[in-house]
């Protein structure tokens, strides 16, 4: 190339995005060739081993190929291929270990679940023939979807639990090397499938109403392409949005120029009491809406529901036909007849009043021993500590499991954490909390605080701002 590349962010994953938006727009065209490694650590000013991973990362994407002496060059599109999956998710199994009240899992109690068996007899017994042509969505479950839905959207589908839905509604949006704006904690699922895909994470600070609106604005001035938030019971920290947050959050985007797809992962739905919102009340075009009904309803069921603009959701039912095809449609007739039964709707009214009867009382324990964390809703509470491996050990002695707060955040040098599930405490929690507190200092505010990234393209503390005193 005879002029210099323009890279905003000099690191290895910097780079790689940056040449791959390049690509990805055409500006770069397959057969191009790049500068040296020499040539661009000049530019930049960092060292060439930093250039060198970068080229490593694209050309483990197939973006481009080396030849030699005579240099790198961008591949035919033929030859891309997916990015490794990395181990966030892992590192969380990998750290398992026997416990005797495991509270790490983020699962929902199997005793407050709806009873299956019942209605799964009826609808197996009063099945219709089946084949391979008939719509991916059972027609009377599409529409008693939409009847409460909380979104404009032009499409819908049903696939197989809420995490598929995120990924296959990335996957027809993000392209290597894009931006995709993430909740600073989140879930680290979501970190994995943007690392895998090759996109890069621009993480935004929250607050206990969900993301703060004035770092979202700043990342959407790094042109993302994507930005995926949990309007309810946010995990790990059980924040929720209002419908004025959710009207800020759409109000910036309508002023924006970047057009930003926005997936919002409900997957609490109808267990938590928090009003169901969406940016897709306004903006309907910009909004893949998912709401789950595992936690709900049953986490064998994997069923989710997803919409969207009717040419996202196209193309996520086309290519969905290449490999599942579609989810069963017993299981689909199965949900809708658990939507309209009394005994199962009576089921998860129940599971949403005890749910945060335990969290409350988990909270209110932890209260009592000088910890001060978020109310929040669902299955999970985000709790700071002085330091995140002394607390796992503490806990691990007393035979509790808790999961670690790493694999949440965007930045490894994270604001030391860890996230509690409130699900199986059917006692109040008063042992879990009194354990947990024995490994905290006393706190130097009386309020839960949110946020403090550091702001979209900074180096901040990548999550909570940390309201533990550290030992000094």
């Amino acid at each position: 190339m005879s002029r210099p590349i323009e890279i905003d962010d000099p690191t290895p994953a910097g780079i790689a995005g940056a040449i791959a938006r390049m690509i990805s727009s055409g500006e770069l065209r397959p057969g191009d060739r790049l500068p040296t490694v020499r040539e661009l650590s000049a530019q930049l000013g960092v060292s060439p081993a930093t250039v060198s991973h970068g080229w490593q990362a694209l050309s483990q994407a197939g973006l481009v190929v080396s030849r030699g002496r005579s240099g790198t060059f961008v591949a035919e599109p033929a030859s891309a291929a997916p990015h490794p999956a990395p181990a966030r998710t892992a590192r969380m199994v990998s750290s398992a270990s026997a416990a005797r009240l495991d509270l790490s899992l983020g699962t929902p109690d199997p005793g407050l679940l709806p009873e299956l068996g019942p209605l799964l007899a009826h609808v197996a017994l009063n099945a219709e023939p089946t084949d391979y042509h008939q719509a991916p969505v059972v027609p009377e479950l599409g529409r008693l979807l939409q009847a409460d839905w909380p979104t404009a959207s032009g499409g819908l589908t049903v696939v197989d639990g809420a995490m598929d839905a995120v990924a296959r509604g990335l996957r027809a949006v993000v392209r290597y090397g894009d931006r995709v704006i993430v909740e600073n904690p989140t879930f680290p699922h979501f970190l994995d499938y943007l690392e895998a895909i090759g996109a890069q994470p621009v993480a935004v600070g929250m607050d206990e109403r969900g993301i703060l609106p004035e770092e979202f604005e700043r990342a959407l001035s790094l042109s993302p392409v994507a930005a995926i938030i949990q309007p309810r019971a946010q995990n790990p920290t059980g924040a929720s949005m209002d419908s004025d947050r959710i009207a800020e959050l759409a109000d910036i985007l309508r002023r924006s120029e970047i057009r930003c797809m926005v997936v919002e992962d409900d997957h609490s739905a109808s267990i938590v009491p928090a009003e169901d919102v969406s940016i897709g009340r306004w903006l309907p075009d910009q909004v893949l809406h998912v709401r789950s009904y595992s936690k709900s309803h049953g986490p064998d069921l994997r069923i989710a529901a997803l919409s969207g603009p009717e040419e996202v959701i196209d193309r996520v039912v086309a290519t969905r036909m290449l490999g599942p095809g579609w989810t069963p449609r017993i299981l689909q007739r199965l949900l809708y007849e658990l939507l309209r039964d009394e005994t199962a709707t009576r089921a998860v009214d129940n599971a949403r009043i005890q749910y945060q009867i335990r969290r409350n009382a988990f909270t209110d324990a932890l209260e009592r021993s000088g910890v001060h964390v978020g109310r929040g809703e669902g299955l999970n509470v985000w709790v700071p500590v002085a330091d995140e491996r002394s607390t796992l050990v503490h806990l691990a002695a007393n035979g509790i499991r808790v999961a670690p707060g790493g694999p949440f955040c965007v930045d490894p040098r994270h604001p030391q954490a860890v996230r509690v599930t409130i699900s199986p405490l059917r006692g109040g929690g008063e042992e879990v909390a009194r354990v947990l507190a024995a490994t905290i200092e006393p706190q130097q505010s009386d309020y839960f605080s949110l946020g403090d990234t550091g702001g979209p393209g900074r180096r901040g503390s990548g999550g909570f701002r940390d309201n533990v005193r550290t030992p000094r």
